[in-house]
């Protein structure tokens, strides 16, 4: 088994060595430096940016996007998840729906976001939203699916109200779904933000990133990816930092810790 100590080691070792390809392909003229630049000018693109008021903006207009995205689909996938999946007759009526609905690609609704919002955000945020909704809501019914029938009935039995029984019964069961659903939702949510900014033009790095391609700042466009991947890195760390800190009391995480 690999130590704590050597999978950050090793985790920089293979990025250090993709650094290293990244430089030499062009400069040993195996790939095009018109299309894959040196990682030294990645670099000085980057920096670049850094040194720009305009790229902290669309920073700020992605993260907020996705934030706002990601929080309404938690909230509504929290809510319509305990919801659903607490009245049986409830959940085989929508089950249907879910399984249609569920598979949609959300860059399928582009053309329809377009033609309402045009490139507002408001356009990044329905397919956010639509996106990230689905993976909390689905984890939440497996959550409230796997509470324990007969501590659900010994609850009722003391008379607990609707409101307890969630609270002292079905929220404790279905967290680890809830935050399981979160790190996926997170992700999936950066990725639409990013798409709509790309493909509709809604402000911020996405957008960036199509302007630096469309007048041929090669080495711009690829430090612009460098920092949505570093984005995407830092969402899948906070969220794994969230999940150990909610379930510090749960059997999965107490055995990484």
């Amino acid at each position: 088994m690999i130590s704590t100590v050597r999978r950050p080691a090793l985790g920089l070792l293979g990025l250090a060595l993709v650094v290293a390809v990244v430089e030499l392909l062009p400069r040993l003229d195996i790939v095009d430096r018109r299309f894959l630049p040196p990682f030294t000018e990645m670099a000085e693109g980057l920096g670049g940016q850094l040194g720009q008021g305009d790229f902290w903006v669309a920073l700020g207009q992605t993260l907020a996007g996705w934030a706002l995205g990601l929080a309404i689909a938690m909230l509504g996938g929290i809510v319509f998840g305990v919801v659903i999946g607490s009245v049986p007759l409830l959940r085989a009526v929508t089950s249907s729906t879910i399984e249609f609905l569920r598979p949609i690609p959300s860059v399928a609704l582009i053309p329809l976001v377009v033609l309402i919002y045009g490139s507002r955000m408001e356009s990044a945020l329905v397919l956010v939203v639509y996106a990230a909704f689905w993976q909390v809501l689905v984890q939440v019914l497996y959550g409230v699916a796997d509470v324990d029938p007969v501590v659900r009935d010994t609850a009722r039995s003391y008379r607990f109200s609707r409101w307890a029984v969630v609270r002292t019964v079905v929220w404790p069961t279905a967290l680890p779904y809830v935050v399981t659903g979160f790190r996926l939702a997170a992700a999936v949510a950066l990725i639409l933000e990013i798409t709509a900014e790309l493909v509709i033009g809604v402000p911020g790095l996405g957008r960036s990133i199509g302007v630096a391609q469309s007048s041929g700042a090669v080495a711009e466009t690829y430090a612009l990816v460098i920092v949505v991947g570093v984005i995407g890195v830092l969402v899948n760390i906070s969220a794994r930092a969230v999940e150990r800190r909610v379930l510090r009391w749960h059997t999965s995480v107490r055995g990484e810790l």
